[in-house]
């Protein structure tokens, strides 16, 4: 919404792991093999199979994308066409998020030199191309620079449900908005460098795009600060407390047996400066469009970050974004 820094490498977490149990994905959490696979025959192979290769449940597949949904320059914004571009989006996770970042890869992960998870295969993957950067190789494919991962909710609900859900109480959000449509955002990265205004231009316009295509209604996800003692981090999480939290009727709390506080210091105390200038780049864009922040965050100690609930209404956007790429997204049409 996994926002916005040009763009923070921080993935904008809704980055689901191995570790976490999904439901729907019975046999695939905590027992030996790749992301817990299971043995041939046993229930969860399949789904754990297809993250791995690639392959996309078939509702999932773009029927509805043209070849291209945006261009800057040499710069291209599309959707994975096949396993293939799923599987390039995955080695461009892996190089930012285990290669620079924090994240601490398994073996499974280290061998495949691929993020994978679960969650993969029903979802949509956006991806930046840069058509002058084609490395070097027999297939010579231009390179994937940026990429983000969407989930819509139809497809949470016919499979595994939302990532989000396993660190925040996002059920009871959604069922109080049982008439809108919700986009759980995700996995966002891009190389660093390519982290400034075109290509996180490109990937909103992309995002946007999308959610004009499906009629979507409600964007949400997590977002990650670098760390994990809640007490390091207490003026940026008391700023988003007391500034940018949520409505009631947009509010939703981090799931109990992950809360952590966010409301650490008295408004009085917090500077809003000094606490824009540590917050990241992904959290920052996200606000300047219009996001509110969920009750509550959750330390992930396997990705060494502080999480919290991005929840970001189509009506709250400030109009000055819609008007900037267009209430049909056609500024970066190809």
């Amino acid at each position: 919404m996994n926002h916005a820094r040009a763009i923070s490498p921080r993935r904008q977490k809704h980055r689901s792991r191995a570790q976490v149990a999904a439901p729907g994905l019975p046999g695939l959490i905590g027992l030996p093999g790749f992301m817990g696979l299971p043995a041939f025959g046993l229930p969860g192979f399949l789904p754990a199979l297809r993250a791995y290769s690639g392959f996309q449940v078939p509702q999932a597949r773009p029927a509805y994308s043209p070849v291209t949904l945006g261009r800057i320059g040499p710069l291209e914004v599309r959707l994975a066409r096949n396993a293939a571009d799923v599987r390039r989006a995955q080695r461009l996770r892996f190089q930012v998020f285990y290669q620079e970042m924090s994240a601490v890869a398994d073996a499974p992960t280290m061998i495949a030199r691929r993020d994978v998870d679960p969650f993969d295969p029903i979802c949509d993957h956006l991806l930046v191309i840069d058509h002058e950067a084609v490395p070097r190789g027999p297939l010579r494919k231009p390179a994937v620079v940026g990429t983000y991962r969407l989930l819509r909710q139809d497809m949470a609900e016919r499979h595994s449900g939302f990532y989000t859900a396993s660190e925040f109480d996002i059920g009871q959000l959604i069922a109080r908005h049982s008439g809108l449509r919700f986009l759980e955002l995700g996995r966002s990265c891009v190389l660093p460098a390519y982290r400034n205004k075109r290509t996180v231009e490109l990937l909103w316009h992309g995002i946007w795009t999308y959610v004009l295509a499906h009629r979507l209604d409600v964007m949400i996800g997590c977002a990650s600060l670098e760390g994990t003692d809640p007490d390091r981090l207490a003026l940026p999480l008391s700023f988003l407390h007391h500034y940018a939290r949520a409505p009631e009727e947009w509010r939703t709390c981090a799931v109990p047996r992950r809360y952590v506080e966010m409301n650490r210091m008295p408004k009085r105390a917090v500077n809003a400066r000094a606490a824009l200038q540590e917050l990241p780049p992904l959290i920052k864009g996200y606000l300047r469009l219009g996001a509110f922040i969920g009750d509550g965050a959750v330390v992930d100690r396997q990705f060494g970050t502080t999480d919290v609930l991005i929840i970001l209404p189509v009506s709250a956007i400030n109009s000055r974004y819609i008007d900037h790429f267009g209430p049909t997204a056609d500024r970066h049409a190809a």
